[in-house]
């Protein structure tokens, strides 16, 4: 509320920090599979890919608290929405990588 006084970052800027951290982190796992797993058709099956999702995804918790965000205050509902953000970019970005057969 107005009379509250905050510590940190505001709910809007907290909010596009994460998101902002989330989608970056995505995209970066894509490339990062891209470039480790390759971009052959066996590659799309490669369990590797999906392992670097993952270390991209607990990788962002303490950047997020680099940057000022208060992570001991996020719920499920909080890591569920990194996790997904992530997610999903690294999906699009790592089919698209494969679709056009990028090569690094």
């Amino acid at each position: 509320m107005a009379t509250e006084t905050q510590t940190g970052l505001s709910g809007h800027v907290r909010g596009v920090t994460v998101t902002t951290l989330a989608c970056l982190a995505g995209v970066a796992a894509a490339l990062a599979s891209g470039v480790v797993v390759g971009t052959t058709v066996d590659a799309a099956t490669n369990q590797l890919s999906l392992a670097l999702l993952g270390a991209s995804v607990l990788a962002q918790f303490p950047l997020l608290r680099l940057v000022g965000v208060d992570v001991e205050d996020f719920g499920a509902k909080d890591y569920l929405y990194v996790a997904f953000m992530t997610f999903t970019l690294w999906f699009i970005s790592f089919t698209i990588v494969l679709t056009a057969g990028v090569q690094f």
